[in-house]
């Protein structure tokens, strides 16, 4: 199973992919980090943004998104293009999971990774986004109901 780790802040979706094939952990290469979105008001902007997720999510076979949930009013709360990111991601044609950093937190606790992020090839603002998809991948295998 391929899955599409994603963190939402601001103005911005930065991902991660991560698959599990065969008792196997595997970041494959992608060809994007992340997508900025400028202008959040701009109906244009948002359809693209909708069309090039959509389309890495196509081409990279992902089976399933996870999200990692924001608060949504108060000190610590997500944007309203965070907000209308989510949404459009939402809406793609693939099963779409919204995780609570205390699950995250909780999963990598009784399951660390047992690879070092910097062997990774990762940038270090996608490590966030890399660990929802892995928390998701034990939640999944060891039928945890944490989401």
């Amino acid at each position: 199973m391929r899955v599409c780790g994603v963190e939402l802040k601001g103005g911005e979706a930065i991902i991660s992919l991560l698959s599990y094939e065969g008792e196997t952990y595997n970041v494959p290469d992608c060809r994007q980090k992340s997508f900025a979105i400028s202008n959040s008001e701009s109906t244009e902007t948002m359809r693209e943004f909708h069309f090039a997720f959509g389309k890495l999510i196509e081409d990279y076979r992902v089976d399933e998104i996870v999200i990692i949930q924001r608060e949504q009013k108060g000190k610590g709360a997500g944007s309203v293009t965070s907000f209308k990111l989510e949404a459009l991601i939402q809406i793609l044609p693939v099963t779409v999971s919204i995780v609570s950093p205390v699950a995250i937190k909780e999963q990598l606790k009784r399951n660390p990774p047992q690879v070092d992020f910097e062997g990774l090839e990762l940038k270090r603002f996608q490590k966030n986004a890399f660990e929802a998809a892995y928390a998701f991948h034990n939640m999944t295998i060891y039928k945890t109901d944490e989401e």
